[in-house]
């Protein structure tokens, strides 16, 4: 016989019993171990999920920094400037930085490499002897307008023509320049890839001179292309010294036989300008309807020319009333934003704007939009972008400036190793290099590096004055169907449509999943609850973009259709639960008990099909009576008005203040003090006291719709306004059908937890059963509620399909349940397979990510500290 292990002992037995052996209290190493690895696992699980999701947000805020970060130099180099060169009056710069085109007062055209300053032939133009009074340029710059001393006006180019050429088209004998360019003295040879040569030439000629106002110099000039390659049209305005300004049309036909080409051009005259003007600068918009004189004082006269046999002087504006006078005026690209710069340093960005009791001819006046940074002294140069609303501005001590005119934003700030005036700017095509010619004979290049000069926190989270629009907005539109058009990226109606889906879905949500939770939890039979809870469950397995589907092709044309129905269902149905539940009052005890499982579950759903029954049947009469026959136009103020429908939406605070009043009311402290009625009779009672307390409440909602109707507090305009298809109305029931299983499930666990003596006690001292629930067990198990209404609250706040699909993805600022919205979640799906990488649209959605990441952050951080005070109060209990 073994001896007992160190782990047993032998205790004694009674005789004629067999020995009891005892266990020792000793807990086994495999398990000792297997608790460790168990708590080091927890651990590092833990820490690694706190380390990924702060990596995640390191990770975007890396992508989204340089959108913050300006502009910066890159690269800067000086060479001398052509020898014999006269003033410049015009520049160029082919977009690869390689070579600059100039044009001087005398009709010479200098070329040369950048880098370098190694000079090319070009060939001059010739004014035959006539001096260059005016000159201007289109955006590009390729087509200029020249205005001479004899009243005449001439056409031309100034091209720089690129040429991609396999190597072995390369001239031999080419002069080096530097490691990637060589030149034959007449155009630029640089190296690209795949074997290929980047050839780069320029090119100048001018056409014959037009004679628009003979014998009198030509001061001002602007001009526009247009019509086809076929007939190609121009239209300029000048102004000569006698301050007369004109406008001109100009057409080209070209003889197929003979290959001649001739011009057929038009003029009228503009309303004079007054006596004394000293005209500065002119500008005229691609259309010519529209031409802005400039006078030195800085008055700027606005001519309305759509009609032209009949223009108009529409406006004049006086935007310098100091001493100062204007420097600059030049248009941005798209021809609504005027830039003028002056004397006294100020840089101002001007759009032309309707406004209502405008003195002017047609309605319209300028009205000053932005404000740039203002230089220490007059600004004395003025460059505009070719492809964005960037420019240049330098003042006289040399110091060069760009700005972003939208976000008001300055870009950078350059300037020469020494105060320098500055004759011309120049910004590359690319927006990524700066050439100054400088009046010490030096031509300083900066190269420069802007990726997103639009984005700063105001342009993102504030409102921007954008062209075209009356007032600053919020506006998100990062795309259009023009090169002149400008991406308008704020975030905020984005996050107000993600708050807004989420508000209307848990509006729907939470009180139908906390009701049912506590129905199911307190009032249901086992079997019934064991059913239900399952079955709740699945529905959060539904994919959200079905829901999507099912809402945007199949639920939103039915509410579309039967709008006033569903409005009615909202209260019908309600009722009809009521109703239901106070006959069912009325049934005697024995039947009440012997049919409260599922039998009285499912007359539930029949007493909902009753009510959905009867909005359908009623909804036309509804809407005749509550809408005026039509919910659209009633839904847009056009007809009708809105005592009833504010009647309908105070209707459940009015029967609230009805309940109040009567159970505070002496009868209603009278009727406590009853004995106990036979449930016939008390059901009857109350069903009675409910019909009368719906009567009150009625009258209280319409007395309350009045006042707050008279004190101008209308829905329509607000929650209510202009009906589309798509809505937050349709989102609102999608979402909330993805939602009600999350926030059920949760919140029943969460009840059915409370401790089973809280509830016996309650019901011990004589409480009903709704009062235990109402006023013990919800308020007990308030932090797991609470926890349930937030994990919804995520799961809305996060959901993209469906509101891709069913809210229309318009970005607006406004509460209408009947319009649409974009939510960041919605609009990164919708966005980002267009953005290309490291774009400023690319990083901007890193940013709508960051966005959400930080709301749902912040959201669940607080949650989590307010679930915890209820929890700690709960278990006070």
């Amino acid at each position: 016989m073994n001896p007992p292990s160190a782990t047993e002992t032998q205790a004694p037995s009674a005789p004629g019993s067999l020995p009891q052996r005892r266990r020792a209290k000793a807990t086994s190493k495999a398990v000792l171990l297997a608790d460790k690895v168990a708590d080091w696992s927890i651990t590092i699980g833990g820490i690694g999920v706190i380390v990924a999701v702060f990596g995640i947000m390191a990770f975007l805020a890396e992508v989204v920094v340089p959108l913050f970060l300006g502009g910066s130099v890159v690269g800067k180099h000086a060479v001398d400037r052509p020898a014999n060169l006269g003033k410049v009056v015009l520049n160029r710069i082919d977009e690869y930085k390689t070579l600059a085109a100039v044009v001087a007062d005398d009709g010479r055209v200098g070329a040369f490499h950048i880098a370098t300053g190694a000079t090319l032939q070009a060939g001059d133009l010739d004014f035959k002897g006539k001096k260059l009074t005016a000159v201007s340029r289109t955006l590009s710059g390729a087509d200029v307008a020249m205005g001479f001393q004899d009243g005449s006006v001439r056409f031309g180019q100034v091209r720089i023509d690129v040429r991609v050429l396999p190597a072995a088209d390369v001239p031999a004998g080419l002069r080096t320049l530097d490691a990637r360019d060589r030149t034959d003295g007449k155009a630029i040879f640089s190296e690209v890839p795949n074997r290929q040569v980047r050839r780069i030439a320029v090119s100048a000629k001018l056409d014959d001179p037009q004679e628009i106002a003979p014998g009198k110099a030509i001061v001002a000039v602007d001009y526009r292309l247009g019509g086809t390659p076929e007939r190609p049209s121009r239209a300029f305005v000048t102004i000569d010294e006698d301050g007369v300004p004109r406008l001109s049309r100009a057409e080209e036909r070209s003889n197929m036989l003979t290959g001649k080409v001739t011009t057929s051009v038009e003029t009228t005259d503009l309303p004079p300008l007054p006596k004394g003007v000293e005209v500065a600068f002119v500008l005229m918009t691609e259309k010519a309807d529209q031409v802005y004189v400039g006078e030195s004082s800085g008055k700027i006269f606005r001519y309305d020319t759509r009609d032209f046999d009949a223009p108009k002087l529409a406006e004049t504006i006086d935007i310098m009333p100091g001493d100062g006078h204007l420097t600059g005026l030049a248009f941005l690209i798209g021809e609504q934003s005027i830039v003028a710069t002056t004397s006294e340093g100020e840089v101002d960005v001007y759009f032309r704007l309707r406004r209502a009791g405008a003195e002017t001819v047609d309605g319209y006046t300028l009205v000053r939009a932005h404000r740039l940074e203002k230089h220490p002294s007059a600004v004395v140069a003025l460059a505009v972008s070719q492809r964005g609303k960037q420019l240049l501005t330098a003042d006289a001590e040399g110091r060069v400036r760009m700005y972003n005119s939208t976000s008001e934003q300055t870009l950078l700030e350059v300037r020469a190793d020494k105060p320098v005036k500055t004759e011309i700017l120049a910004l590359s095509p690319r927006e990524d290099g700066i050439v100054q010619f400088g009046a010490d004979g030096k031509i300083r290049t900066w190269d420069i590096s802007v990726p997103h000069p639009e984005t700063t926190w105001k342009s993102i989270f504030s409102k921007v004055w954008y062209e075209g629009y009356d007032k600053p907005t919020y506006t998100w539109q990062s795309s259009a169907g023009t090169d002149s058009f400008e991406s308008k990226m704020s975030l905020t109606p984005l996050i107000f449509g993600t708050l807004k889906a989420t508000i209307y879905s848990l509006l729907f949500a939470i009180p139908v999943a906390l009701l049912a939770a506590i129905y199911t939890s307190e009032f249901v039979h086992r079997k019934v609850r064991a059913t239900v809870k399952p079955v709740m469950e699945m529905m959060a397995s539904l994919p959200s973009v079905v829901l999507g589907f099912i809402a945007a092709l199949i639920l939103a044309p039915i509410v579309e259709t039967w709008i006033a129905a569903v409005v009615l269902a909202f209260v019908v149905m309600p009722l009809a639960l009521f109703a239901g539940a106070y006959l069912w009052q009325l049934l005697p005890t024995p039947v009440a008990l012997r049919y409260g499982g599922l039998p009285k579950f499912s007359l539930m759903f029949v007493a909902l099909g009753i009510g959905v029954w009867i909005a359908y049947q009623a909804g036309p009469s509804f809407e005749r009576v509550f809408f005026a026959g039509d919910f659209k136009l009633w839904a847009n103020g056009t007809v009708g008005t809105s005592t009833p429908f504010m009647t309908l939406l105070l209707l459940p605070l009015g029967c609230a203040l009805a309940y109040i009043a009567a159970e505070r009311s002496p009868l209603g402290e009278f009727i406590k003090t009853w004995g106990d009625l036979p449930r016939t009779t008390a059901g009857l009672y109350d069903a009675v006291r409910w019909v009368a307390m719906l009567i009150a409440g009625a009258v209280i909602a319409w007395v309350l719709a009045k006042v707050l109707l008279l004190l101008g507090l209308d829905a329509r305009g607000g929650v209510v306004d202009t009906y589309v298809q798509r809505n937050t109305l349709v989102v609102g029931f999608a979402m909330g059908f993805a939602v009600i299983p999350i926030i059920y499930t949760i919140a029943e666990d969460a009840l059915n937890s409370v401790p089973e003596h809280l509830r016996g006690a309650s019901l011990a001292c004589g409480a009903t059963p709704w009062q235990t629930a109402v006023r013990v067990i919800l308020p007990t198990g308030l932090s797991g509620v609470f926890a349930a209404i937030m994990v919804g609250m995520g799961r809305a706040v996060g959901e993209t399909m469906i509101v891709v699909m069913a809210a229309g993805n318009t970005p607006v600022l406004e509460w209408n349940v009947f319009s649409g919205l974009r939510a960041l979640s919605a609009n990164i799906a919708v966005e980002l397979p267009e953005a290309v990488k490291d774009s400023t649209l690319y990083r901007m959605l890193f940013l709508a990510a960051l966005t959400l990441f930080v709301m749902t952050f912040v959201v669940n951080t607080l949650a989590e500290i307010i679930r915890l005070r209820f929890r700690k109060r709960t278990a006070q209990l």
